[in-house]
């Protein structure tokens, strides 16, 4: 990723200054950019699958829109999400095409 992340900072920065460096720093600043190992396209797949699997929804809103900017299509991810559905529940593929289709419409 070539945008510096400032997520952590901008929403906890003042109430949990360390795991907004984290955050911004660490996960995103060091791990994300190890394009070299795994492109920032094939890590907001993964990271898009990790989060609708756990049914942590919120976060994958911010993860598609990211996903999307990195290149991911809508057509990929309706294809992410269909196989999951078989894997991670049919309520959580629901929930997570209701996201995809405000941010890839």
């Amino acid at each position: 990723m070539t945008k510096k992340q400032t997520a952590g900072r901008d929403a906890l920065g003042d109430f949990a200054p360390k795991f907004a460096e984290l955050n911004d720093d660490v996960l995103f600043g060091e791990v994300w950019s190890r394009e070299s190992e795994l492109s920032a396209r094939d890590r907001s797949m993964i990271t898009c699958a990790s989060l609708m699997s756990q049914g942590l929804f919120p976060q994958l809103e911010a993860h598609m829109k990211i996903a999307k900017a990195n290149g991911v299509t809508k057509d990929e991810m309706v294809e992410i999400i269909t196989h999951l559905a078989f894997y991670a529940g049919w309520p959580k593929a629901w929930s997570a095409f209701g996201i995809a289709k405000k941010i890839f419409d």
